[in-house]
């Protein structure tokens, strides 16, 4: 058997395994798949400025990208099993056994881990086995020719039933029984909830500037999680522990009897850059933190909340954020309806004038009231700051960086942000020139973008455009460029244009 032969029986056969557990994860009714399970732990694993590099270069494909990762590395080492199979048993039977204990030490390792995960890891490694070893039989007398003949039909058997387990572990995984338990229970909720209409005055209306309200499909989404927790509401809870004077657990019913509070919030993620998209503003429905906090009763020297997600995600929030007078939420609704499962059903935190990685907890199941003096969140053991107030920030939609515009009037438009103070006004300026004010639309409070737009005198040749902003405290936007390692970007943002 050639080489080449060899590394495609290897290559052949992890495909096969991969089919395999996709298929047993199905069947076996499993959260989490022992890929998705892998992938998790490659998230968990990776430093703090990696993971900050690769979402900066990737955005919202980092989840396809973690999982896509794990896949070719499994089919890399099927390549070099099959490889050894024939000179270097013993290496190649090692290496399947330590993908086997690496794959079942991930499943073990999630809060979803059990033993019918590893199960489907021990299948696929079998799997590889088995299919390195029909694909290369020890049999030196057969002429090359008829080998090669055997190999080919072998091959494409075993790839029509790669492809077929593939697909029907797909089509299984679709129709999840849990995933359409809780996506039921989700359709049957019938909340107290309602539409509310923008605040007049606040969508300007300008064309290719972001709508001032995100709707839930184009909100942004960025979390840890590769395979988004399924809860149903009916068995949802959240344990309230720690600095406490007494420990409380809450239901979703609870919530809904303590009545939902509605509240425009605009939220951000700390990875955004100067003039990203990773922001959005919505209506969130839900039950304010400070109280349920002040029924628990905190004791002296707290500062800090720690909250932690179903899928073991942890967050720490300042106390003085969640007790001070913010509209700080337990959500259930986002934009009149049920949480989407995405974005935390059924509820998650929302916390204005915070970083979502210090205060949004999706899918949250657990509060310790702590102080930051005793322990770390996930995102500020990799490097990030430990409190992450929203800075006041400014973005241009209108024109795109790159475009090509007509000479004499155009408009300028985009969004500014900060969060908690307010946003005073917005100035725009050509070419590093004067300053000039834009219009600002309205806003129902503080905690909430605002659009704005200005007109600019365009001439013909090649032009810079910047924007500020400057808060409701009187403090502008800052020139200075800082990356979102630690604690969010800085700067002005600015777009380049071409006047025709």
């Amino acid at each position: 058997m050639t080489r080449r032969t060899a590394v495609a029986s290897g290559i052949l056969a992890s495909a096969a395994a991969l089919a395999t557990s996709e298929a047993l994860s199905a069947l076996l009714n499993l959260r989490e798949s022992p890929v998705l399970a892998v992938g998790q732990s490659v998230i968990r694993l990776t430093p703090g400025p990696i993971a900050e590099a690769i979402i900066g270069v990737v955005g919202h494909a980092d989840k396809p990208m973690a999982v896509g990762s794990v896949v070719v590395a499994i089919l890399l080492l099927g390549a070099l099993v099959g490889r050894w199979w024939a000179p270097r048993r013993l290496w190649a039977l090692i290496t399947v056994a330590s993908l086997v204990g690496l794959a079942s030490a991930a499943v073990l390792g999630r809060p979803y881990g059990s033993i019918k995960g590893v199960f489907a890891c021990v299948a696929a490694g079998v799997v590889v086995l088995a299919v390195v070893r029909l694909l290369q039989p020890d049999d030196p007398d057969v002429p090359a020719d008829t080998a090669r003949r055997s190999f080919l039909r072998t091959a494409a058997l075993v790839g029509v039933v790669t492809v077929i387990a593939g697909g029907a572990g797909q089509v299984l995984a679709s129709r999840h029984r849990r995933r359409q338990s809780v996506e039921r229970a989700r359709a049957a909720l019938r909340l107290p909830t309602r539409k509310v209409a923008a605040p007049a005055g606040a969508d300007l209306g300008v064309p290719g500037q972001a709508p001032w309200l995100s709707t839930n499909r184009d909100f942004y989404r960025i979390d840890t999680s590769l395979s988004p927790p399924l809860i149903d509401p009916t068995q949802w809870s959240l344990r309230i522990h720690g600095m406490v004077d007494k420990e409380i657990t809450i239901t979703y019913q609870d919530l809904l009897d303590r009545g939902l509070k509605d509240a425009w919030i605009t939220i951000c993620c700390v990875s955004n850059p100067v003039g990203g998209e990773l922001i959005g503003n919505t209506v969130w429905g839900g039950v304010p933190i400070k109280g349920i906090l002040e029924e628990a009763g905190i004791k002296d020297g707290a500062d800090a909340l720690l909250s932690t997600s179903d899928d073991g995600w942890t967050c720490g929030t300042p106390l003085d954020a969640l007790t001070g007078g913010r509209d700080a939420l337990l959500a259930l609704t986002m934009n009149g309806e049920p949480l989407p499962i995405p974005h935390g059903f059924p509820v998650r935190q929302v916390v204005p004038g915070l970083y979502g990685y210090v205060s949004a907890t999706k899918w949250v199941t657990d509060w310790e009231v702590t102080r930051f003096a005793d322990v770390q969140a996930y995102w500020t053991q990799r490097g990030w700051g430990e409190r992450g107030p929203v800075k006041t920030e400014s973005r241009i939609d209108v024109p795109r960086d790159g475009d090509s515009v007509k000479a004499g009037s155009t408009t300028v438009a985009g969004v500014a942000w900060a969060q908690n103070v307010g946003v005073k006004g917005v100035e725009i300026r050509i070419d590093g020139g004067e300053w000039q004010k834009a219009t600002i639309g309205a806003a129902p409070n503080k905690d909430t973008w605002v659009q704005w737009t200005a007109e600019w005198s365009a001439a013909s040749g090649d032009h810079t455009i910047e924007a500020r902003a400057t808060n409701a405290a009187g403090e502008p936007q800052t020139e200075d460029r800082a990356d979102v390692l630690p604690d969010g970007a800085t700067g002005f943002p600015g777009i380049s244009v071409t006047v025709a």
